[in-house]
């Protein structure tokens, strides 16, 4: 949520002092709010007039201290071009605007108490500000911004000011407990969540926290239980983790935060963003899309997906991804070809840009494709890959009786990695958090505790497009477990142009559930040690191409530490509270027999597609 905020501010804004030329006047307001709260805002007109033009808004926590006219001509330029008045704000209670800042505010309980506030209502305060007190502004406002000033963004559309016509949210969060920064499915992102927290609410700035030792995985595992966190650190100061350790379940309080109750009507032009390899909110954005589309009666809510990570739409030219290469510039290209156009045509009259309703990148083959919802209403089958002996992964579902599967000991003192090792500090600048997803997976893919199956070398391409589910049939000598799941494209052993791609794991779709959460998020229940249970694991969405002399593979574990913290395996009530001995090694099974078929469900195109 923080890393195309706070630091695409610093880091193109930094760039662009030493580049760009002045384009544009600033000035700077505190503007009042309707409980009386100043927020403190720059806002930029071009040097020269251009007439009457709209405004752009981006809301952030991050702070807008290093806004300049130069940073925004050039971290904006695209957007420049046509014509705007652009204005940054500090969001309340950070940096130099007042009041006082709560993590992913909830929505107000009363909207007709004119007094009570929100992101919405701090939002509509400010376009009603700036289209009475800025000169020359046409009457309309934009909302745009990535991460936490997207999900500002998407707020703002919930009780949207009639001057505001159109809003792009980009990676914006959703539900932090179902699917993005702070839990998927039940289990907790330690690493993130805890860092995140103590950043953002340590004071009226952003501070990392310091760590004495470079290898956070080592430092997460001295820690050991997460009770020590409060008992050793933090002593109940930072109120998410307060959050965090006491609330471990799907309460009313993160139902409450989540989006989806409030996504009831489609108010304004909408083009939600997201990337593939998005480590922190891929959920947000999918989710947003779809919860809006049964009430899209006038064809105003958009989704584009692109093969980025965090963010990386609007930086560079997105021609790749750590070791993985598209061939084409693809961030530029939805800059140019698809954000600008479509701000334009709401904010300026140009023409109807008329996008798709969905418009995503289809890696593997580097081909963008053009729907017309998401995921497609027709071109693709859901087919079955069933997990096989000796490794093996195919669509003819088991025959055997017997009650077979692999097994493997999981060891909460013997963590699997989520990345190779040294595993450095996620918010310091440190290499390899914006691009641990697209890691080669062979680090781990030899490990006892890690279990895997494979299609033969494929002998043609196969491509999916829609959503994956899988099936796990599983048991557990212990009361609890995590499961880990990744869908992986093995490249081939010998041929590739860059040696270090032959054989490469790249995931293509992951995700982890908690086990205790099978029947209810809301109301955990042990597992009972030995009994075979379903599993059913979303893997979400993707459009991608397993190119002919690859392979499909599924790797299965129970712990990914620390982005996960370690599930105990013995249940308690709430992990935040459990004691060291509630830590213990188990063994788990998973079964591929004809009972109890395991298996991955992928959407495969059946026939050509757009």
């Amino acid at each position: 949520m923080r890393r195309v905020g706070y630091a695409l501010f610093a880091a193109f804004i930094a760039a662009a002092e030493l580049t760009a030329q002045d384009a544009f006047t600033m000035r700077e307001e505190m503007i009042p709010m309707r409980d009386g709260v100043k927020l403190y805002t720059r806002i930029f007109t071009p040097s020269v007039a251009r007439g009457k033009l709209p405004v752009m808004l981006v809301r952030t926590p991050y702070g807008i201290g290093g806004a300049t006219s130069a940073g925004i001509a050039a971290g904006m330029g695209f957007l420049a071009r046509d014509g705007y008045i652009f204005a940054y704000q500090d969001a309340r209670g950070k940096f130099k605007s007042e009041g006082e800042f709560v993590m992913m505010r909830q929505p107000r309980q009363n909207p007709n108490d004119p007094k009570s506030i929100d992101e919405a209502t701090d939002a509509w305060d400010t376009v009603d500000w700036l289209v009475k007190n800025v000169p020359d502004n046409n009457g309309r406002v934009g909302m745009t911004g990535v991460s936490y000033p997207g999900w500002l963004t998407a707020m703002a559309m919930l009780e949207p000011h009639p001057a505001l016509k159109a809003v792009s949210p980009q990676a914006s969060p959703s539900d932090m407990w179902l699917g993005d920064d702070f839990h998927h499915n039940g289990a907790f992102r330690l690493s993130y969540g805890f860092e995140y927290a103590v950043m953002m609410e340590s004071g009226k700035d952003v501070k990392p926290f310091a760590f004495d030792v470079y290898d956070t995985y080592e430092w997460y595992l001295r820690l050991g239980t997460l009770a020590n966190v409060n008992q050793k650190l933090l002593k109940g100061t930072i109120p998410t983790w307060n959050d965090f350790s006491q609330r471990p379940d799907y309460d009313a309080f993160w139902q409450r935060q989540g989006m989806k109750p409030w996504l009831k009507r489609v108010t304004v032009p909408n083009l939600n963003v997201a990337g593939w390899w998005d480590q922190e909110d891929f959920y947000g954005p999918i989710t947003i899309y779809r919860e809006l589309e049964p009430h899209d009666t006038k064809r105003q809510n958009f989704l584009v997906v692109g093969p980025w990570n965090h963010g990386g739409w609007m930086r560079g030219e997105g021609k790749s991804l750590g070791p993985i290469q598209f061939e084409q510039p693809t961030a530029q290209f939805f800059r140019d070809s698809i954000m600008a156009p479509f701000f334009a045509h709401h904010l300026h009259d140009a023409p109807d840009p008329r996008l798709a309703e969905a418009i995503v990148f289809e890696s593997g083959s580097n081909k963008w494709r053009r729907y017309d919802s998401w995921p497609p209403r027709a071109g693709s089958v859901a087919k079955s890959f069933y997990f096989q002996a000796n490794g093996g992964l195919s669509t003819e579902a088991p025959k055997s009786e017997a009650p077979a599967f692999d097994a493997y000991v999981s060891d909460p003192k013997k963590p699997v990695p989520y990345r190779q090792r040294p595993i450095p500090p996620t918010f310091q600048g440190a290499p390899g958090w914006s691009t641990w997803l697209t890691d080669d997976q062979r680090f781990v893919a030899s490990r006892p505790d890690v279990v895997l199956w494979e299609t033969p070398t494929l002998t043609e391409d196969l491509t999916i497009a829609g959503d994956i589910a899988v099936t796990l049939h599983a048991a557990t000598t212990g009361s609890d477990a995590d499961w880990v799941v990744k869908l992986i494209d093995v490249y081939p052993d010998t041929g590739m142009s860059e040696p270090r791609m032959n054989g490469f794991q790249l995931m293509v779709a992951n995700e982890v559930f908690r086990g205790r959460y099978r029947k209810s998020y809301s109301k955990p229940e042990p597992l009972v040690p030995g009994k075979v249970t379903d599993f059913t694991i979303d893997l979400h969405t993707q459009a991608y191409t397993f190119k002919k002399g690859h392979r499909v593979m599924v790797q299965v574990q129970s712990s990914w530490f620390p982005v996960i913290d370690r599930n105990p395996q013995t249940f308690v009530k709430n992990i935040f509270e459990a004691k060291e001995s509630d830590f213990r090694t188990a063994t788990h099974r998973v079964y591929r027999s004809k009972q109890f078929p395991s298996k991955i469900v992928l959407p495969v195109v059946s026939g050509a597609v757009q």
